[in-house]
C-alpha cells in the first residue's frame, strides 16, 4: 500500500485539535478531530486514538467479528474520554469524532463517530461512504434543507454523536470489498469542509505518491479559507495488498 498522511493547524486556528494514528503493519489508520475548550479537544482526540491504537496492539483482530472488535475499541476509548471529562473541571463537556479504517483479508471495515469522513476514490470520483453524524446533517435527511444549504447553515459544525459525549458510544460501520487501484481517504471537516469533492477528485486524477497528494489536499483547504485544523490520511490499494 502506499501510504501519504498530513496535518495542519490550518490558517485561522492557534493550535491542532486533531490527531491521527498510522498502523500500516496493522492495516489500520484513525483520524480524530476534538471539541472542547481549554485544550481538552486536543487531549481528546489523542486519547482516542492512543486508546484504538492500544487495543489494536493489545488484541488480534477476530475476521470473524471485526465489527464486535472495533465496537469494543470505541468503547474503551469513549469511557476513557468520557471519564477524564468527568474527573477534571477543565475538560468537562469534551469529546471527538472518530474514524477508523482497516484493511482486513480484501475488506475495508470502517468504524465511524462524528463527522470526520471516508471517502473512496475510484474512476475519478470521490464517493463518502460514511455518515455525518451532525444536526445539519438530519435535517438534510429529514428533506427540511439541502445539500447546498447545509454547507452554509449555522449550526453545520454541531455534532450529534462523539466519543466521550455519553457513557456509551454509538459508532456507525461499513464494509468496503478492495480492488487495486482503490484509493482512501480519512479526513477531518477542516478538508471536506473547505474542498469540494469535484476539487478532491481533480487533485486525487493527478497520480501523485499518496504523501504528495495529502499535501495537495491540505494546501487547498488552507488556500479555500483553513478555518478549521486539517487532517488527511490518503491510502492507495495495491495488486500485490490483495494477493
Amino acid at each position: 500500500m502506499d501510504v501519504g498522511f498530513r496535518t495542519d493547524k490550518g490558517a485561522r486556528r492557534s493550535n491542532n485539535e486533531d490527531a491521527f494514528f498510522v498502523m500500516k503493519n496493522d492495516g489500520v489508520y484513525i483520524v480524530a478531530d476534538g471539541v472542547g475548550g481549554n485544550n481538552s479537544g486536543e487531549i481528546a482526540s489523542r486519547t482516542a486514538v492512543n486508546e484504538i491504537a492500544t487495543y489494536v496492539e493489545e488484541h488480534r483482530i477476530d475476521p470473524r467479528d471485526v465489527r464486535g472488535f472495533f465496537l469494543a475499541a470505541a468503547q474503551k476509548a469513549n469511557t476513557r474520554v468520557y471519564e477524564m471529562a468527568q474527573r477534571y473541571r477543565e475538560d468537562k463537556g469534551m469529546a471527538t469524532t472518530l474514524v477508523v479504517a482497516c484493511f482486513l483479508n480484501r475488506e475495508l471495515w470502517i468504524t465511524n463517530v462524528g463527522d470526520s469522513r471516508v471517502y473512496l476514490c475510484d474512476k475519478g470520483s470521490m464517493i463518502q461512504v460514511t455518515e455525518d453524524h451532525t444536526y445539519v446533517n438530519a435535517l438534510v435527511q429529514a428533506g427540511v434543507i439541502t445539500k447546498d444549504e447545509a454547507k452554509h447553515h449555522m449550526d453545520k459544525n454541531m455534532i450529534t454523536r462523539a466519543v466521550g459525549a455519553d457513557r456509551e458510544v454509538e459508532p456507525d460501520f461499513y464494509r468496503v470489498r478492495l480492488r487495486p487501484g482503490l484509493k482512501v481517504l480519512l479526513c477531518t471537516d477542516g478538508l471536506h469542509g473547505e474542498v469540494s469533492e469535484n476539487e478532491m477528485a481533480q487533485i486525487f486524477a493527478k497520480g501523485m505518491s499518496m504523501t504528495d497528494t495529502c499535501r495537495e489536499l491540505v494546501d487547498a483547504a488552507n488556500r479555500n479559507g483553513g478555518g478549521d485544523n486539517i487532517t488527511a490520511v490518503c491510502i492507495e490499494v495495491t495488486e500485490e495488498d490483495l494477493k
